[in-house]
């Protein structure tokens, strides 16, 4: 069993086969996709890209990215919509994407900081886990989550060092790599990636993105999730049977209502 913890199946890039690319991953042993949104206007697109498809789940959050042009009826309509659909069939799994992003050209700081923070206060008071993006802004987020507990969750695309990997930890929550380190140059996060106790791993593609070295500048896809774990499980030692099993249940322990996703 593999699980995909990241992956933005309602995105337009795969508007014209996404049904063959779900099926395509499913028959290659991934029985699980959690599709995060990004804004407010993705919620629905991501309910019913999941409600069509057996194995994909659904979060909704406002991604740092996206925060630019969202404003406080977004805040409200997110509080809304998680009420809303949770007694549904398509569960929502996780709040998010969300996180902050210093990354980008003269980001909007304290914007971005106003909305991680009162996305986590949602996530507390719904008791969903949360999935994080982190880029450049690993020790911004981790002063935030000490503040403000969660349930927990993902640090997506972690690419941070050994201390602040351990501190995620601590707070609860799994780190997920991606196909970066299928790279032989991505040193640190192969590094990591080896060494990290196997509990605090989970597997993710982030598809369309962050494609595997063998798709480098191309439309990456849920599918590539066995060769991911077939390369970690080679950096690590195990077996990629192994992996694939202990990764799928450190899914299920920190994001709880996957075990409804089929």
């Amino acid at each position: 069993m593999l699980i995909d913890t990241h992956c933005h199946l309602a995105a337009a890039a795969f508007a014209g086969d996404r049904d063959e690319v779900v099926a395509l991953a499913r028959a290659l042993g991934v029985s699980s996709m959690l599709v995060p949104a990004v804004d407010v206007a993705s919620f629905t697109e991501v309910r019913e890209c999941c409600a069509r498809h057996a194995g994909c789940v659904p979060a909704f959050g406002i991604h740092p990215l996206f925060v630019k042009s969202a404003g406080e009826a977004d805040l409200a309509a997110l509080r809304e919509w998680l009420q809303r659909v949770s007694d549904g069939p398509q569960w929502p799994v996780a709040v998010g994407e969300i996180g902050l992003d210093f990354f980008v050209a003269d980001p909007d700081v304290e914007k971005q900081e106003y909305f991680f923070v009162e996305q986590l206060k949602i996530a507390r008071a719904t008791d969903l886990p949360v999935l994080l993006h982190v880029r450049r802004s690993v020790d911004q987020v981790l002063k935030y989550l000490r503040r403000i507990t969660v349930r927990g969750g993902i640090a997506h695309a972690f690419n941070g060092s050994r201390q602040q990997a351990d501190e995620f930890v601590r707070l609860g929550f799994r780190l997920g790599f991606g196909g970066a380190l299928t790279y032989s140059g991505s040193t640190r996060i192969r590094h990591l990636a080896a060494t990290l106790p196997l509990a605090s791993i989970v597997l993710e593609t982030d598809a369309p993105d962050m494609p595997p070295e063998w798709l480098a500048g191309g439309r990456n896809t849920p599918a590539q999730l066995p060769r991911i774990n077939a390369v970690l499980a080679e950096l690590r030692g195990i077996d990629a049977n192994e992996l694939a099993r202990a990764t799928a249940l450190n899914a299920l322990a920190v994001l709880p209502r996957l075990r409804s996703a089929d």
